[in-house]
């Protein structure tokens, strides 16, 4: 099969395009700088400049394609310009699903999150839940309208599309925040933890396969969250303490205190700068909130199988150690 692929010089693309190419498949990837793509290009994946919020710049890679898969997104907490937002998250799905129903591709899957569920307040949410009220962040807020006003509707009128919902995604090769808090971690540089703050854990290899069982079983309208166990942040720690040794963070931050910060920083910043990490949506984001949701239906209709938190912990902990000269 022959696959176009948005967001394939990414961390979870360019393992969805791995993959892909392990299997036999052919992949055409829109990129913004080839330059940047020439581990892609040693695989044997074609590259065409182009960017999402270019519509006619994807047009012809796109063409004779058997399916797409839009991964592309913008991902950032807390920084002040989030103008990205809008004109990757929201603009660029509208181009790449009018550009599928204009060419007439037979399937694509899109990249949701969990987080267009916001905070679930500990409930483990499968795919019929909805969230309507105030988001936490402009990354929750952008990536829910792409979901539910831009994808779902365009589902509606015929559009042969499957989403998939991942929660926290981490392993080799990360360049979020998730990663940046276990490089702390083992150099013993993360003060305290925040108390309550739960997600649903998934190894960037099992996301990846996720997104191929998807395109190969997923039924065309449905969503299927592909997150994997649910721990807390705390849980999480303390299991990568048994794993390395080193001890896990003791001081434990109240979600209360958390909130009441980031309703401080919230005035503070309007009138002097605030590191993005302290900014008031950073702050609301990790305050004892819970993305968290079940993969059930992922397991029953795709045959999705995550590994556990420790096995891909293990994994992503001893490769960060090597990278940091570490025993």
């Amino acid at each position: 099969m022959r696959y176009f692929v948005t967001g394939a010089t990414g961390f979870v693309g360019s393992h969805v395009v791995r993959q892909l190419i392990e299997g036999g498949h052919e992949v055409v990837a829109i990129v913004r700088n080839p330059a940047k793509a020439q581990e892609l290009t040693k695989l044997g994946v074609t590259i065409a400049q182009g960017d999402v919020t270019n519509k006619e710049s994807m047009r012809e890679p796109m063409r004779n394609v058997d399916g797409v898969f839009h991964i592309a997104g913008w991902y950032k907490v807390g920084i002040k310009d989030k103008s990205d937002g809008e004109k990757i998250n929201i603009q660029g799905i509208c181009n790449v699903l009018e550009l599928m129903k204009e060419l007439g591709i037979k399937k694509g899957v899109y990249t949701s999150t969990l987080a267009v569920n916001s905070d679930t307040h500990g409930k483990e949410v499968d795919e019929s839940y909805h969230f309507t009220g105030k988001h936490l962040s402009e990354y929750d807020r952008t990536k829910w309208v792409a979901h539910y006003e831009v994808a779902d509707p365009m589902i509606d009128e015929g559009l042969p599309l499957v989403i998939v919902l991942p929660g926290v995604i981490y392993g080799p090769e990360d360049t979020s925040s998730v990663r940046t808090t276990f490089i702390q971690y083992l150099q013993r540089k993360l003060p305290m933890l925040p108390g309550e703050t739960t997600f649903s854990w998934a190894h960037v290899e099992d996301i990846a396969r996720g997104h191929i069982l998807a395109m190969e079983k997923g039924n065309v309208g449905e969503s299927y969250i592909i997150a994997g166990p649910t721990h807390s942040l705390v849980e999480a720690m303390n299991m990568a303490q048994t794993i390395t040794g080193i001890p896990a963070p003791r001081r434990i931050i109240a979600p209360g205190v958390m909130k009441a910060l980031s309703a401080i920083m919230s005035i503070a910043e309007k009138v002097i700068p605030v590191p993005d990490d302290y900014s008031s949506e950073y702050l609301r984001v990790n305050g004892g909130t819970t993305y968290i949701g079940t993969n059930a239906k992922a397991r029953r209709e795709l045959g999705y199988e995550p590994r556990s938190l420790k096995e891909g912990l293990t994994q992503t902990l001893q490769h960060e150690m090597q990278l940091l000269g570490m025993k």
